[in-house]
C-alpha cells in the first residue's frame, strides 16, 4: 500500500507542535541532544511548518523571499538569552508519489538556498528572536512503513538520517475527530 496523503498531512500537522517535534527528535538521539534545555522545550525550540526565508543579498541587491522545499524547520534557541543558536534541523516528510530522487532533491535544493545570507520568517510569537541563518543545518527524513524499500535503502546509502513513522506518534484522523466530539 503506497503512502497516503493523509499520512503526510497528519505528520506535518503533528510535528508542527513543539512537544511532537521533541518526540520526533527522541527517535534520533544525536539531534535530541542538540536541544538547549529539555526542561524548557517551549523556550528551547521553534517549529516552523513549510518555512520561508529571506535571502538578504541577491544579484539584484534586493532581498528575495522563498519557501523552502522542506516540510518543517526546527530552530534551537537559548532559553536564557532568547536568541537562536546555530543549530537548524530541517525535516523532510516522505510525500505521496515521491520517489527517492525527488525526496533527496528537496534536501539538495534546501542546501542551495541556505548557502546564502538568510533570515527566517518566524511565527509571530517568536518574531522578537534574533533569527539570522547559519551554515549548520541538519536534515531528518521521516518515512512510513509503506515507503518503498529502495527509498529507505537510498537514504541509508546517502548517509542521511531518517526515522520510520510509527502509528503511535501520529493519531488516526478518525480518533482525533472522536476526541474532539467527546470534549
Amino acid at each position: 500500500m503506497p503512502v497516503q496523503k493523509s499520512q503526510y498531512e497528519i505528520s506535518l500537522a503533528e510535528y508542527s507542535d513543539r512537544s511532537a517535534a521533541v518526540a520526533l527528535l527522541k527517535q534520533h538521539r544525536p539531534y535530541l541532544e542538540m536541544i538547549p534545555s529539555l526542561r524548557r522545550p517551549d523556550e528551547s525550540l521553534v517549529t516552523i511548518p513549510l518555512p520561508i526565508i529571506r535571502i538578504r543579498k541577491t544579484d539584484s541587491y534586493l532581498p528575495q523571499t522563498t519557501c523552502l522545499p522542506c516540510d518543517l524547520a526546527i530552530l534551537m534557541c537559548d532559553p536564557e538569552w532568547k536568541i537562536k543558536t546555530g543549530i537548524e534541523i530541517l525535516v523532510f516528510i516522505h510525500r505521496p508519489d515521491e520517489d527517492f530522487s525527488d525526496l533527496l532533491a528537496r534536501w539538495r535544493q534546501t542546501q542551495v538556498w541556505l548557502d546564502k545570507d538568510y533570515e527566517w520568517f518566524m511565527p509571530p510569537r517568536y518574531s522578537h528572536i534574533l533569527n539570522e541563518g547559519t551554515n549548520t543545518i541538519y536534515p531528518l527524513f521521516v518515512v512510513f512503513r509503506e515507503t518503498k524499500e529502495h527509498i529507505k535503502r537510498g537514504l541509508l546509502g546517502s548517509e542521511t538520517p531518517f526515522i520510520v513513522q510509527t502509528s503511535e506518534l501520529v493519531f488516526d484522523e478518525g480518533i482525533k475527530e472522536e476526541q474532539q466530539l467527546g470534549n
